[in-house]
């Protein structure tokens, strides 16, 4: 029993010198329970709202005012024109447009039933139904207030005439095959590139091909690039399985999607680069590795959409490189933007490479 109790001692010891271990063991059970239990939420909070009236009557703005002071909805615009609606949805400024039509409080009063036109966001369906159906609860109430104020009965029906824009199926492949790329890529590149990396350290091989004739980058240059065609390949593959298998088409620029995809993939290289200078095992890289699956999956908008976690969260999720890159597949390839209205993401992406490469080997070189 004593050497029992040694081996559980000496067990304890090697657990506790390593900190790496300690971090998954200890803080990981903290960060799901805070993120599953407060922070993430399949709740819509916040959806940007913008309103085109052409009644411009009493009611319209009861009902504007109703919505503006909803939890659920933050009213970012009101507009003049039709032309603005696709813009502003273009441009990802706005989830939801009401559309009242003209006459719309006469009709109401008359006929004891008006209808309002409600436009979502498609390219996440599992969203926007939820905020369909919120929008439609709250005309449903506010029309049963505005009959008894009224003295009617029964009470007035406005009926939304929903249409969802660039889904109008409501496919749920539409949402998460953008997520599934960013995150396969992701996983496969920087898993995959630290592995490789620490594998030969661990051997002594790295120092070996340090003394050879070619510069240390060219080293490194080489273990990335077989990585980097592989996740071609596997882009290739998700493409055409989306596309003749889901019936998913790709309705933006393709040669824009292959280019910043491409970009996310050096981004992803450049993280697994980085993970190898702080993994002195090949295990100790692959639980680091399987780390990112945590911001991918939830503060990407992946699973969650990022609008409705705390602010906290959401400055966190800006530096998730998935988040960007699941934006830019869904605007290219769902709703078939110009490349103009990626640039944005595009840019941050690029920064994050830049920034990655800096780091990254200024550490290799200062552990080598």
């Amino acid at each position: 029993m004593k050497r029992f109790f040694s081996f559980v001692r000496k067990e304890f010891y090697h657990i506790f010198r390593d900190k790496r271990t300690m971090l998954i063991l200890l803080v990981m059970p903290i960060v799901m329970i805070v993120l599953f239990g407060f922070a993430i939420t399949t709740e819509v909070k916040n959806a940007r709202l913008a309103i085109l009236d052409y009644s411009q009557d009493a009611v319209t703005t009861r009902i504007r005012e109703h919505f503006a002071q909803n939890r659920y909805f933050t009213l970012e615009a009101e507009l003049f024109d039709d032309a603005a609606i696709d813009r502003l949805f273009r441009e990802n400024k706005i989830d939801v447009v009401l559309v009242f039509h003209d006459h719309f409080a006469g009709e109401l009063r008359h006929s004891g039933q008006a209808s309002v036109q409600l436009l979502t966001d498609g390219s996440e369906p599992n969203q926007a139904a939820m905020r369909t159906g919120y929008a439609s609860q709250i005309l449903a109430t506010f029309a049963q207030r505005y009959a008894e104020e009224m003295g009617m009965e029964p009470t007035f029906q406005i009926v939304p005439i929903t249409r969802m824009l660039y889904n109008p199926q409501s496919k749920s492949e539409y949402n998460f095959v953008p997520g599934v790329i960013g995150l396969i890529l992701m996983l496969i590149c920087a898993m995959m590139t630290s592995i490789s990396i620490v594998r030969e350290k661990e051997m002594g091989t790295m120092e070996v091909l340090l003394a050879s004739p070619l510069p240390p980058i060219v080293i490194v240059l080489a273990k990335l690039v077989p990585y980097f065609v592989i996740s071609c390949l596997n882009l290739t593959t998700i493409l055409l399985l989306s596309t003749f298998l889901l019936h998913i088409p790709i309705a933006g620029s393709l040669i824009g999607l292959v280019a910043i995809t491409l970009l996310y993939i050096l981004v992803a290289l450049l993280l697994g680069l980085f993970i190898s200078t702080l993994a002195n095992s090949q295990l100790a890289a692959m639980l680091l590795s399987l780390l990112l699956i945590v911001p991918t999956v939830y503060l990407s908008g992946l699973a969650f959409p990022i609008e409705s976690m705390p602010e906290v969260l959401q400055r966190i999720s800006n530096i998730v490189p998935a988040r960007w890159y699941i934006a830019v597949v869904r605007k290219l390839m769902i709703q078939g933007v110009e490349m103009r209205y990626v640039l944005h993401e595009t840019a941050v992406l690029a920064l994050m490479a830049v920034v990655l490469l800096l780091v990254s080997w200024k550490l290799f070189k200062t552990r080598l």
